[in-house]
């Protein structure tokens, strides 16, 4: 590990708070920031802004522009090396002949996984690696997780009384939480590049599950609505139920439904694709439809629904993070439950969690917490 020094973290550090100005813009593409630095000075810095334009490398040298030469770039992952919808920024840094790049980590997309930095060590531009490497990782936990997993990172919502109720006995369930907590909502999926639910979810519910730009609080003070885009909503749709008449598609953004056959006898609007999963036991394969999710290139797709689908993912392990919303109610034990697991039928069979982060949001509790592996 080279010995960085307290300018060093400084930069890095101000390259990785330029790269959370991405967080609900960059999907599916990384969160970058850029810094560069000539003579204890920063000339120029920028950040990845949205999926096919310029990348933060090619912000921040614009702007030091003759400054770059000499300078030295502080990169929160390693600078592209390939022609994709931008040229590679590997060369730019190059071309503007910086003299060194400080980066945070590498890249494990195989289309670039240390070939940026071989392109500049061949130039004879010194690197440096590994500078804040973990807090330049949690900028992009869903990249770097299908990057290394070939499937998406899961994050599961579920709102629920202290009880642990979702809804009464009849179905009702709007609103258990509150405003605030809803608003949390919004951005979690405003944070995603898609958001899954169940058929029946969008049929009692008759669910658009689209974000509302109303209702993001302070973020319309930061992102105009145009910069900000809709998730693609994926719908498990096993047995063909969802129409082309739901509220669902008064919203055109794209839709997925993923269902055990395509049929071509509704009259679909042109945002919806509809894609064939492997079933097992009757049931859309979850598995395979983030399988599916992830070559399509969604990194980080956020889970709405009801007990039995939020039940059956957590169940054959394949959430890895959950998001409870838990309101100050009460609704008995006549009322639907969290979710449903069948087979989870003993304690040594329970999913055991480990909680990050419990934070009041408005009068309700928010708990953030990673599932363990079952030993």
């Amino acid at each position: 590990m080279p010995n960085f020094t307290p300018q060093d973290i400084e930069y890095m550090a101000r390259a990785i708070k330029l790269a959370q100005r991405g967080h609900y813009t960059t999907s599916p593409n990384p969160r970058v920031g850029c810094v560069i630095v000539n003579n204890g000075q920063i000339v120029g810095e920028g950040y990845h802004e949205k999926a096919g334009t310029p990348h933060a490398e090619v912000h921040a040298l614009r702007k030091a522009g003759e400054l770059a030469k000499g300078a030295t770039a502080y990169v929160t992952l390693e600078p592209c090396s390939h022609f994709g919808r931008t040229p590679p920024c590997s060369q730019a840094l190059i071309d503007r002949e910086v003299a060194k790049v400080v980066i945070a980590d590498v890249d494990p997309n195989p289309k670039v996984a240390g070939k940026g930095i071989a392109m500049l060590q061949a130039a004879g531009i010194e690197t440096e690696i590994g500078l804040l490497r973990e807090e330049a990782a949690t900028l992009n936990q869903g990249f770097l997780y299908l990057m290394r997993n070939k499937r998406p990172f899961v994050r599961c919502k579920l709102a629920a009384s202290l009880d642990g109720k979702t809804a009464m006995a009849s179905g009702e369930s709007k609103w258990i939480t509150g405003a605030e907590a809803r608003q949390e909502v919004q951005r979690l999926r405003a944070q995603s590049c898609a958001v899954i639910t169940g058929a029946d979810t969008v049929l009692i519910d008759n669910a658009k599950l689209n974000v509302r730009y109303q209702e993001l609080g302070e973020l319309t003070q930061t992102y105009k609505e145009e910069a900000l885009r809709q998730p693609v909503r994926v719908v498990i749709d096993g047995q063909q139920r969802i129409t082309p008449e739901l509220a669902m598609f008064d919203e055109h953004s794209p839709v997925i439904l993923l269902r055990s056959t395509v049929e071509n006898s509704q009259d679909w609007p042109h945002f919806v694709t509809q894609v064939a999963i492997e079933t097992q036991d009757g049931k859309i394969d979850l598995a395979k439809a983030l399988e599916y999710l992830g070559k399509q290139g969604y990194n980080d797709v956020l889970i709405e629904a009801g007990q039995h689908l939020a039940g059956a993912f957590i169940e054959q392990d394949l959430v890895n993070e959950l998001v409870l919303f838990q309101a100050p109610k009460l609704m008995g034990s006549d009322s639907r439950s969290l979710c449903a697991m069948p087979d989870v039928t003993s304690l040594s069979r329970a999913k055991s969690l480990s909680i990050s982060d419990i934070t009041m949001v408005g009068s309700d509790i928010k708990i953030t917490a990673s599932f363990k592996e079952n030993k």
